[in-house]
């Protein structure tokens, strides 16, 4: 069976003694599109990296989404669960300019964040800035757990 680290490269990889057919069986078979299929189905979605930083008194939520403008980017919270969503909208231009590549990504996006804790509704604030969105939620005292008495019959 062929080593299974993936940061080696397909001609690197050495196989038992003996196993090289069924090597090259199972390297064509996970290298087929079906299974890790291309971007080329994921085109017009995207989504922004996201970093959930807990501390004692408040939840920090950080979302690079640069790019946009503040009044394209939606934010609420329905229980634990915050929700980021917006659209990243593609200038367009009128000459006939050759793209030779294009990497950036267009089109609406939504990011849903399960929070580690419960959070305060009244004390939550957003700002953006330098295409960093950044949420401060602050958390609701945690109650002492309930210490339950079993009993025996």
């Amino acid at each position: 069976m062929f080593d299974l680290m993936p940061w080696k490269k397909k001609k690197e990889r050495k196989s038992a003694r003996g196993f090289e057919p069924m090597d090259h069986f199972l390297g064509r078979f996970w290298d087929c599109d079906v299974f890790f299929p291309s971007d080329q189905f994921f085109k017009n979605s995207w989504h922004p990296s996201v970093d959930v930083n807990e501390g004692k008194k408040s939840i920090i939520v950080k979302s690079e989404i640069p790019g946009i403008d503040k009044k394209d980017i939606n934010v609420s919270l329905n229980g634990r669960t915050l929700t980021i969503t917006g659209e990243k909208k593609q200038e367009k231009e009128e000459n006939d300019k050759y793209h030779f590549r294009m990497e950036c990504s267009y089109g609406r996006f939504s990011r849903s964040i399960e929070l580690p804790a419960e959070v305060s509704e009244s004390k939550i604030k957003a700002k953006f800035k330098k295409g960093v969105l950044t949420v401060k939620l602050q958390k609701i005292k945690d109650s002492e757990p309930l210490k339950i008495e079993v009993k025996t019959v």
